[in-house]
């Protein structure tokens, strides 16, 4: 009954609504209401701010709240480990995953569920800071991201590939490909890029402003797929992570040229620092130590310059 009233406040934090919190925990309002009840009963205090709805958790409450979020991962924690031992791994694996970053993601979670079919994945999309915060409360298990960001003190990191940003353009002139390709060369061409309120948009305006120049920039999206497009039918450039060009079928017609100097930066999963990670966050992080991405990756540039 206890574990039940931690998921029954869990999903009330998260739905901020009892009926919506009854619904997903498969039960009626009354028994939610009820177990909650019980629990402040049990525990001596008032965790719930009671109106004619929910008006949130008293201060005594938020306390509660976290302690309640480390025992659930615990118990999920506790649960898994039994599985293993019945070698029936089974659960949900919670990954968070910066934007440019979703097309690398298929390469981790096919190993982990052919190793472990029992394993369900969960994959979002969120910036850096919100993967952060998910995992310190426990809403994620791994999250893929930047690895240079001070932040990340607080976190366990697993280095996986050096992301490289390089020119995208369909049949480029010969005079595009060179070993020396520079950012003052392509400044005046037709760009199409990331919204500036992505990370990868800014990394790539600092670049400019390193080679004093300003982009032609002719369309902003915040969508990869829509880049790829854009090259791939417009008429347009861009300017990319080559890890993307995993997700995309192969064109002949399409060239990822180096640019000099190199705009990179390592990315890799990173993990809440605990004193014992669950059997899925171990088994999906033993895997990925195993993933070669770099090679596979830089396979995509445009050689032979």
């Amino acid at each position: 009954m206890f574990i039940r009233q931690i998921h029954y406040l869990l999903a009330l934090a998260k739905t901020g609504h009892f009926g919506r919190a009854a619904e997903i925990s498969h039960v009626s309002q009354p028994a939610l209401s009820t177990a909650i009840q019980h629990l402040e009963e049990e525990l001596g205090i008032t965790i719930i701010k009671r109106g004619r709805r929910f008006q949130g958790f008293t201060e005594e409450g938020e306390r509660i709240l976290q302690w309640a979020r480390i025992l659930a991962e615990d118990w999920e924690g506790l649960r898994q480990t039994a599985t293993q031992c019945n070698q029936q791994l089974t659960g949900v694996l919670r990954i968070g995953a910066i934007p440019t970053t979703l097309a690398v993601t298929p390469l981790l979670t096919q190993p982990v569920q052919s190793e472990y079919p029992g394993i369900a994945i969960q994959l979002v999309s969120h910036c850096a800071e919100e993967l952060m915060r998910q995992l310190d409360s426990f809403e994620l298990d791994l999250g893929l991201t930047y690895l240079e960001d001070p932040r990340l003190k607080g976190f366990k990191t697993l280095p996986l590939y050096i992301e490289r940003h390089v020119l995208l353009a369909r049949n480029p002139d010969p005079g595009l490909i060179k070993s020396s390709l520079s950012w003052r060369d392509i400044a005046g061409l037709p760009l199409c890029l990331l919204t500036q309120n992505m990370q990868n948009r800014r990394l790539i305006d600092a670049a400019f402003r390193e080679a004093d120049v300003s982009p032609n920039v002719m369309l902003e999206t915040d969508s990869i797929s829509a880049l790829y497009a854009h090259v791939r039918s417009a008429g347009l450039y861009s300017v990319a992570p080559h890890s993307m060009l995993i997700q995309f079928e192969t064109h002949q017609d399409i060239t990822a040229i180096p640019l000099t100097p190199e705009l990179s930066r390592p990315v890799g999963l990173i993990i809440r620092r605990q004193d014992l990670f669950s059997p899925i966050q171990d088994a999906a992080w033993r895997m990925a130590q195993q993933l070669d991405l770099q090679q596979q990756f830089d396979s995509l540039i445009a050689t032979g310059y």
